[in-house]
C-alpha cells in the first residue's frame, strides 16, 4: 500500500512537471525565431532531443511487429513534423502568451477525441466544459481580432496553435495504444527519433533557400541556449517524463496537471516578453484553465485508461 501511494505520488510529480517544461516550449520558440525560419527552429530543437536520447536507442532495443512500425511512424509523423510545423508557425503569427492560452483547449480536445474514437460517453459536465472551453478560446481569438501594434496575437496564428492540438490527439492516442504493448522510454525515444529524420526530409523541401536553416556561425549563442532547452527540457526530458507518469497514474486525473503549461507558458510572456494580454484574453485564459478542471475532476465520463482502444 505504502509502494503504491509512493509510486503514484511519483507519477503525479513526473506529469506536473512534465506539463511545466512543455509550458517553456513557446517562450523558447520566440526567441529561435528571431533568427531562423520556423522549419529550421523545429528541425534544430529536435536534433539536440535526439541527441540527448540516443543513448536509450542503443540500451532499449525495439520489438515492434510490422503492425506496430507502421503505427509508431504515423504517430512520428502526425506528431512531430506535422504538428510542431504547424504549431510554431502559429507562434510566428501570434503571441507567447496567447498561443499558450490556447494550449489550455488540449484536455478538452482529449476528452472529445475519447468521446469520439474511444466509445467514451461525456456526461453532461463534460459538455458543459466542451461548452465553457470553446467559448474561451473565443475570447481570446476576438482579443487577437482587437489587437494592434507591431508585437501582437493574430486570430490565424491562434487558430495554427489550435489546429496543432487537434493534430496531437491523434500523437497522443496511438501512443497510448503503442504503450499498452511496449515500454514508454521505447515508444519516446524510436518516435522521437523517427520524426526528426522525417523532419530532415521534410525541412529542406518545403522551406528552400534563403529561408533554410542560417549559417550555424550565423546564430547567436542564445539561440543556441534555447534551442537546446527546448530540445533536452522541452522535448526528451518532457515525453519521457509523461508518458512514465501515464504508467502510475490514471490519464483521466493526470490531465488536470496538463494546465501547467498554459499557465507557465502564458507568464514567461507577459513577464519576460512583456507581452500584454487584453480583457477579453484575460478571460479566456480562465475560462479554458476552469474548463480543463473541470472535466479532469468533476466530469463522471469514464477513464480512458478503462476502455480499449480501437
Amino acid at each position: 500500500m505504502l509502494q503504491a501511494a509512493k509510486s503514484r505520488a511519483l507519477g503525479f510529480a513526473a506529469c506536473a512537471l512534465a506539463s511545466s517544461l512543455w509550458g517553456c516550449g513557446f517562450f523558447f520558440g520566440k526567441i529561435a525565431l528571431v533568427q531562423m525560419n520556423v522549419g529550421a527552429m523545429v528541425l534544430y530543437r529536435f536534433l539536440f532531443a535526439t541527441l540527448a536520447l540516443a543513448p536509450l536507442l542503443l540500451l532499449h532495443r525495439p520489438r515492434f511487429s510490422r503492425a506496430d512500425w507502421g503505427l509508431l511512424l504515423l504517430a512520428s509523423f502526425m506528431g512531430i513534423p506535422l504538428q510542431f510545423l504547424i504549431q510554431f508557425s502559429g507562434l510566428a503569427l501570434t503571441t507567447v502568451s496567447h498561443a499558450s492560452l490556447m494550449v489550455g483547449t488540449l484536455p478538452v480536445i482529449l476528452a472529445v477525441g475519447a468521446t469520439i474514437f474511444m466509445h467514451e460517453r461525456m456526461d453532461r459536465i463534460g459538455w458543459f466544459a466542451l461548452v465553457l472551453s470553446t467559448l474561451g478560446a473565443t475570447l481570446i481569438a476576438l482579443g487577437a481580432l482587437q489587437a494592434t501594434g507591431t508585437n501582437h496575437p493574430t486570430l490565424a496564428g491562434d487558430l495554427l496553435v489550435v489546429l496543432s492540438l487537434v493534430i496531437a490527439l491523434a500523437w497522443i492516442l496511438i501512443n497510448k495504444r503503442l504503450m499498452q504493448r511496449h515500454s514508454p522510454i521505447t515508444v519516446t525515444a524510436y518516435g522521437i527519433s523517427c520524426g526528426t529524420a522525417m523532419l530532415l526530409v521534410c525541412v529542406p523541401l518545403i522551406y528552400h533557400q534563403p529561408f533554410g536553416p542560417p549559417h550555424i556561425a550565423d546564430v547567436a549563442p542564445r539561440v543556441w541556449l534555447a534551442l537546446a532547452a527546448s530540445g533536452l527540457l522541452c522535448t526528451a526530458s518532457t515525453t519521457l517524463l509523461w508518458n512514465w507518469g501515464l504508467t502510475q497514474v490514471p490519464a483521466s486525473q493526470a490531465g488536470v496537471l496538463l494546465n501547467m503549461e498554459p499557465l507557465i507558458g502564458s507568464l514567461l510572456g507577459v513577464i519576460l516578453l512583456h507581452e500584454s494580454l487584453g480583457p477579453s484574453a484575460r478571460t479566456g485564459g480562465a475560462l479554458i484553465l476552469a474548463a480543463a478542471i473541470i472535466i479532469t475532476t468533476n466530469s463522471r465520463t469514464r477513464s480512458r485508461e478503462q476502455l480499449p482502444l480501437t
